[in-house]
């Protein structure tokens, strides 16, 4: 069975930084495009960094402004996401997803994959 777990959210203030983490279970991960969405109160899921494949190029939002890295270690089965200098306007639940075989034009799309964590809270204070 495939789960996602992600974990390391938080409440922070402006400014801070936070690195919530996605443990993969049952999926070869190393194949499988992985990648963060958000969703903030009363907006639609939106992307905000991704990873095609193993060993490709990160791919992120405009609003992530450099703020933001995605990582993942093969290893640990685990995609992470470096946030710094948040927000307010970062306040939202961030969700891990997975599918296998993304292009590159589907990955921002939420719709594209079929697998996706219980999110974790991420709470920007002023």
């Amino acid at each position: 069975q495939v789960q996602l777990v992600e974990s390391g959210g938080g409440l922070v203030q402006a400014g801070d930084s936070l690195r919530p983490s996605c443990v993969a279970s049952g999926l070869s991960f190393s194949t499988y495009s992985m990648a963060w969405f958000r969703q903030g109160p009363g907006k639609e899921r939106e992307f905000v960094a991704g990873l095609r494949r193993s060993g490709s190029r990160p791919y992120y939002a405009d609003f992530v402004k450099g703020r933001f890295t995605i990582s993942r270690d093969n290893a640990k089965n685990t995609v992470y996401l470096q946030m710094n200098s948040l927000k307010t306007e970062d306040t939202a639940v961030y969700y891990c997803a997975a599918d296998k075989n993304l292009i590159l034009s589907s990955m921002t799309n939420p719709h594209s994959y079929k697998y996706w964590g219980q999110g974790t809270q991420v709470t920007v204070s002023s």
